[in-house]
Formats: structure tokens, sequence, C-alpha cells
């Protein structure tokens, strides 16, 4: 078992082992879904979260994002798809018979917002981590804007068994399995995503287009077609929410943030935390009294860093997650180039999990190469060639500086990614793997399979609105909902879950004896 070796068929063959495959089973997901919620007429609503539906500070499962109107559901890691998909919809169940006769956005870019100043930034109470985590949105909000921050994504977390790293890791003697070198492990993971992420937003990209109301004002240099009374949208692209229009910064795009190793990207993360920034200083100190932002840096928190990927370790209370990295290490991935799928009444479909867990389980095996800054732009280069032109048939793309159509490179992938969704399927006793392979597949040769290309399909044919498309899923979706069954958490069970993170919630604010401005000092302090 020679994992260092630099050719994949060696490493290939050192998953192979069976005492190596059969630790693939122990393979965990969590799934985080973002999504707005609306009135039956399909506005923003302006309603706060519901308090039957707890806490947002101290919920597990349901909490929200940057506005009271935009929800996040959080499912626990599990081994079972089928437990996560099942705990996924419980909560969506439990959330639908809890909002009245508001609806659930089911895209990811934002339905029909008169202006910014519509959207209700997140409120998470008085303790001084709640005042942080809005004081963070205003931030959020003065620096790109609120609609930007009303998209909506779905993150897929993955991560492998400890005893995955034994195995994988135990026949070269100069390294052994500590959170070193499964931290190293991951990074060749996310080095490899990187490079071929572009294949995700093709795949699964749903947000081909948008509403006016979104790009009002701006110059955007694109050559947009219109439809209806509002809808933007671009003929080939696949994931907007993905370009320089949705859900990134393209003034981050100096960091240069360095994912060779552990180390080198904490510290590159740590420097953009620390460096000033002339274009937000004009948002320092105070404004009628109330801060406008957490400080005037490059990026207030970590958090802000907009990636298609991040390397995860859980958080204790109020420690930094380049803390938690650099002490503990890389625990699980976070996928985060996913829009929501607007075809599942939950964002997502049980096909994405398959097709998920071989394509960066292929990332993790294929060798890894670190990357220099003109390689890192190659891929940013690639990914938004795909999410503006991904159904071109005339695209090509670059692969170590030499251009290449993209379906022939997609199909060398698929050939490839073929052998390890073969080991996933004798791991799990099952063809679901090389089944959901040769599905995605089939995206490849015929671009019309795309859900980009059905959406825009439907809306060019019936020419209507993308909010009315948006507006008559989200019925559909409530009906079908209300209708399920519980599965793994009944309602009694989350009404439970809602009171406990509210008495949480009491519990940390009745703690507080420092003021907000010392408990900021603090936090930013350097240790």
């Amino acid at each position: 078992m020679q994992v260092n070796e630099t050719s994949f068929s060696a490493r290939l063959a050192t998953l192979q082992n069976p005492s190596i495959m059969k630790t693939l089973t122990g393979i965990k997901h969590g799934v985080e879904r973002e999504t707005l919620r609306i009135n039956p007429n399909g506005g923003l609503a302006q309603t706060p979260h519901q308090e039957s539906l707890g806490a947002a500070l101290t919920h597990e499962f349901i909490t929200t994002d940057f506005s009271e109107s935009l929800l996040e559901f959080i499912t626990p890691p599990e081994t079972s798809i089928d437990k996560t998909i099942g705990q996924l919809k419980d909560v969506h169940k439990f959330v639908m018979t809890n909002i009245g006769e508001e609806r659930l956005w089911p895209m990811s870019m934002p339905c029909f917002i008169e202006n910014q100043e519509a959207i209700p930034i997140a409120n998470y109470g008085t303790s001084n981590v709640g005042k942080m985590k809005s004081l963070y949105r205003v931030g959020l909000k003065n620096r790109y804007g609120s609609m930007m921050q009303a998209i909506s994504g779905v993150h897929f977390n993955f991560s492998l068994p400890d005893e995955f790293w034994e195995k994988w890791l135990a026949d070269d003697s100069t390294i052994k399995a500590d959170k070193d070198s499964i931290s190293s492990a991951y990074f060749g993971l996310i080095r490899n995503y990187r490079r071929f992420c572009w294949v995700i937003p093709y795949l699964y990209g749903a947000s081909p287009a948008l509403c006016r109301s979104f790009i009002k004002g701006k110059e955007t240099g694109l050559p947009f077609k219109t439809l209806g009374k509002g809808t933007y949208y671009l003929p080939y692209a696949t994931s907007l929410r993905m370009s320089d229009l949705g859900y990134t910064n393209s003034a981050q795009s100096g960091l240069n943030i360095c994912y060779n190793k552990v180390d080198s990207y904490i510290a590159s993360l740590r420097a953009a935390i620390n460096q000033p920034s002339e274009n937000y200083e004009m948002f320092a100190g105070k404004k009628d009294g109330k801060y406008q932002q957490l400080n005037s840096n490059v990026l207030q928190i970590e958090n802000e860093l907009y990636s298609p990927i991040r390397p995860k370790q859980p958080t204790r209370s109020l420690e930094k997650p380049t803390d938690a990295l650099d002490e503990r290490g890389v625990s699980y991935i976070e996928v985060r180039a996913l829009d929501v799928n607007p075809f599942s009444a939950i964002g997502i479909e049980r096909n994405q999990f398959y097709f998920l867990d071989v394509f960066l389980l292929y990332c993790l095996v294929k060798p890894s190469s670190f990357m220099n800054s003109d390689e890192y732009h190659e891929t940013e280069a690639n990914l938004n060639a795909v999410v503006e032109q991904g159904r071109d048939p005339k695209l090509r793309l670059t692969n170590a500086s030499e251009p290449v159509e993209m379906k022939t490179w997609a199909l060398q992938l698929f050939s490839e990614m073929l052998e390890i969704a073969n080991i996933l399927d004798q791991a799990n006793d099952t063809q679901d793997y090389s089944l959901a392979l040769a599905a995605e597949k089939q995206k490849i040769l015929d671009p019309s399979l795309t859900p980009s290309a059905r959406i825009l399909d439907h809306l060019v044919n019936e020419n209507i609105d993308n909010g009315n498309l948006g507006l008559s899923l989200a019925e559909s979706f409530k009906s079908e909902l209300i209708s399920s069954d519980y599965e793994f958490m009944n309602a009694e069970d989350l009404a439970t879950h809602a009171a406990l993170s509210i008495e949480k919630q009491r519990a940390i604010e009745q703690q507080e004896h420092v003021s907000f401005d010392d408990f900021l000092v603090s936090y930013f302090s350097d240790k």
C-alpha cells in the first residue's frame, strides 16, 4: 500500500485493499440548506424568525443566515444517506407547518425584492455573541449590499472516518495518521477539487436566470436576454449564483489564500483578517451610536472568505475557525458550489450524494501537487467560464496552461471516476454510485438534461418570469412537505429542540457581564 506513489493507478490499487475499502462505509455527510421565507404573492417575508422554530442563535437544526427571512437547515453528520435526507425532510416539514401562509423559495437567486432595505438583517438576541453575529451581517451589507447576501445555496459536508486514515496512511513508515497528516491529505483533496470543481455548476447549476431587481442599477457587462416582465438570463449560463454577480467577492481576488498546507492556509487567512482595507475604512467606528462593521480589515472574520470549498473543524464557544484548525486540524470539508436544486422539495436529491461521494473521493485519490498562483487563477477562470457559458458546445477551458474542450476533459474525469464509483459500490454492496455517475455523465453528453437547461427551456417556451416558476414550485413543495410523514424526528421532538434552544439563548444572555465594546476588543485581541 504505497499511498504516496505519484500515479493514480497505484493509489487506486491501495484504495482497493479490502482493509481500506471496508472503511469507506464510514464516510459521513451533512447538509446545510438555505432558503428564503416568502409571502403567498412571492415577495420576501418581513416577519421575524418565528418563535415556534426556536432561537436561531442556539438551535442545532434550524437557524438563519444573513437575514431574518433567510432560513438555514442543518443536518448532523451521518453515514446513512437515507437518514440525512429523511432528517432534512423532517426539518422542512416542521418549518412548513410553523410559518403559516408563508412558503420557502425553491431557487438560489432571490425572489423579487424592491430594494436592499427590504431585507431584514438576522437578529440573534441581546447577548454579546448574538450582537456580534448581527453586526457581522451589518458589515456585509455595507461592504457588498444585502442583495448578494439574499442568495441561497446548499453546503455539502463530507468526512472520512478515522479508520480510513489509519489504514490509508499506515504503509508509509514516515507518516502516522495524526491531525497533520490527515489535514495534509484533506488539503490535497481541496486542491484537486479546485482544479475540477467546474464540473459541479455544470451538473447542478440551477440559476441561469435572475430577477431584474437583483441587478437594478448595476453595470454587469454581460449579454443578458430578457423574458416576461422582469427575468434576465444568459443562454448558456449554469449558475449565476457562482458568478461575479452572485455569491462571490471580486474584492478578495488579490488575497492569495494558499491551499498547499494547513499552516500556509491559516497564515494567509489570518493575514487577510488583520490587513486593513482602505475600501472599508469608511465604515470604521460608530454611526449614530452604532457600529457599522466588526472591523475595517479586508475580512471581518474568517467566514467572509468566499470559496467553493472550505476545510472545517467544529469550533468551541467563541473559538475562531483558524484557531480550531490550528489546534485540531481538518475534521471535514464543506462543498459550497451547489445551487439549491429547484426540482427537489428539500433542495438536494439522493443522486447528488452518491455522485459527490465519488467526486470527492476521486479528488483525494488523484495525485495532487501543490498549486502556484498561476494555477490557482486558472482554476478560477475555468469555474467562471462554466458558470457563465457552461452549456456552450464550443466552450474551452484551460488545463495546465493548455486549452481543452470542456466536454473532452469532463469525459476524461468521468472515466477515472468510474474506478472510484466501482470501489464504493463494492464497499457498500450496491450499484448506486456507478448508476449515479452514469446518470450525471448523460448531462455531459446532452447539456439539455442539466438543471440550468431544463429551467431555461421552461421559461423560454412558456415565456414566463423566473419568479412565476419559483412561486409555482414553492406552492407545490409546501403541499408536498405538509402531507408527507415524519421519518426520524417528529413534530414533538422538533418542538422540544425549539424550546430548549430558546432556554439556551436566555441562559447566555443572563450570564453576560461584559460590555459589547469590551467583548469585541477581547475577541479580536492577539492571543
